[in-house]
């Protein structure tokens, strides 16, 4: 019996022309458990944090990518400051595929439509290798902090929300 070809996203494509290393994970999903927290549950072979991708619209700049823990949330002030912004608000999800050409669930801050302003959660490089969505629903990259940042041309910065304040 043949194999099922697996469709290559833009994120595994960009990875894998930088021919840097990397892990898929693959994961059962259905519309009611998109969230990190429950990515993480399905993803029990590595011990490697989980990161989501969120997408925020600043008053000068515009669209912002911000990459951050999956159980923590995104301090818009702090983002705001680092991204040379006064004010900063959640992109509307009706506004997400057209701006990044990717779904909710599946949003990869690798291989957006644009290359835009994009901020990594600075305790990210306490791993050497977190997990971040591969650009689809049910599929997760695992890499280097350090090789997100380069691909993407981001910043590391404290961007979530003190976990205290939570």
């Amino acid at each position: 019996m043949a194999k099922k070809k697996q469709v290559k996203t833009n994120a595994i494509r960009m990875v894998e022309q930088k021919k840097i290393a990397y892990t898929e994970y693959e994961y059962e999903w259905d519309e009611t458990h998109l969230s990190a927290t429950e990515v993480a549950s399905q993803l029990r072979e590595s011990d490697s944090p989980i990161f989501k991708t969120l997408v925020a619209v600043g008053n000068v700049t515009g669209p912002i990518v911000a990459v951050i823990p999956g159980d923590n949330e995104l301090d818009l002030k702090k983002l705001a400051k680092v991204s040379g912004n006064k004010k900063v608000e959640m992109l509307h999800l009706k506004d997400l595929e057209k701006t990044t050409g990717y779904i909710r669930g599946g949003c990869s801050p690798i291989g957006m439509k644009k290359q835009f302003p994009t901020f990594i959660e600075e305790t990210a490089q306490n791993y050497p290798e977190i997990i971040i969505s591969a650009g689809k629903r049910g599929l997760q990259i695992e890499l280097a902090p350090k090789d997100i940042a380069e691909l993407t041309h981001a910043t590391f910065a404290d961007i979530q929300v003190e976990k205290e304040k939570i």
